[in-house]
């Protein structure tokens, strides 16, 4: 029972100075730094095994799912204000990572080869932040073509500067709104869909009547402890999809590969 307990202490330590330091940042520029600090300490919590058993335990306890759900709502907004912050300083010609970004970077690299894109790939970037870190790895890695959407109209505007900043704006455009990122999927090659998506089974419900029918959807997730800082998914895909799960335990997220298995997905 102990290890239930500080389960649970831990994490309500976690949801407690993430709340407060997203506040504190709004006085003092300094705090972001304690910020960053913070959300490290949740990643390494995170990745740790220990923390994975204790959570295989007691994690299907209301109390702690609970605690889940509300830590994942408070440390996402703590990653949105520490991107556009990140966002400002890379404008400011200000370079500094911290370990979340720099891990979040360093996946995206090693994921590059796996998905065989190319300059003759077309991908769309769904949910890609103010500070759009794997939609820069990929068109500067590979020359695709790259829609990002982010429906945070502020994270958007950020997100068209750094591509503009880093001379990408040609490859790569920014948009705000569905509609816009649906009509471009009709040729996309590649769709990713980042783990602070929340309604990923509406999305690719959405995307299934627009993309080709050869298009992967590559879908990160986190379920278990994981998804104290990323949504979880739980979807059953049924015979019209084809369903490859990734888990890593050296990653904050986990992927899953769609690709159509039948007639009628896509054009």
């Amino acid at each position: 029972m102990k290890a239930k307990y500080a389960l649970l202490l831990a994490l309500k330590s976690f949801d407690y100075e993430l709340t407060h330091l997203s506040s504190y940042i709004r006085q003092s520029a300094e705090c972001f730094e304690l910020l960053e600090l913070k959300l490290d300490a949740l990643c390494r919590f995170i990745l740790s095994e220990d923390n994975h058993s204790d959570w295989s335990r007691w994690g299907h306890l209301d109390e702690l799912k609970g605690l889940g759900a509300q830590l994942r709502h408070t440390s996402n907004q703590a990653v949105c204000e520490l991107e556009k912050f990140q966002c400002r300083r890379l404008l400011g010609q200000q370079n500094h990572a911290s370990e979340y970004l720099s891990l979040l970077s360093s996946s995206m690299q090693e994921e590059l080869e796996e998905y065989e894109m190319n300059s003759e790939s077309r991908v769309l970037f769904v949910g890609s932040g103010s500070l759009p870190l794997s939609a820069l790895t990929i068109a500067r890695q590979t020359g695709a073509a790259l829609c990002c959407l982010d429906i945070d109209e502020e994270a958007a505007e950020m997100g068209s500067r750094v591509m503009k900043e880093a001379g990408l704006l040609g490859q790569c455009r920014v948009v705000n709104s569905y509609e816009d990122a649906l009509a471009w999927s009709e040729q996309a090659t590649h769709v990713f869909i980042a783990s602070l998506v929340e309604k990923k089974q509406d999305v690719i419900e959405r995307l299934r009547v627009c993309i080709p029918a050869k298009t992967r959807i590559i879908v990160r997730y986190g379920n278990g402890l994981k998804s104290i800082f990323n949504y979880p998914l739980q979807a059953e895909f049924g015979s019209a999809w084809q369903a490859n799960a990734r888990s890593r335990m050296d990653r904050i997220y986990d992927t899953l590969i769609l690709t159509a298995a039948v007639e009628g997905v896509g054009s």
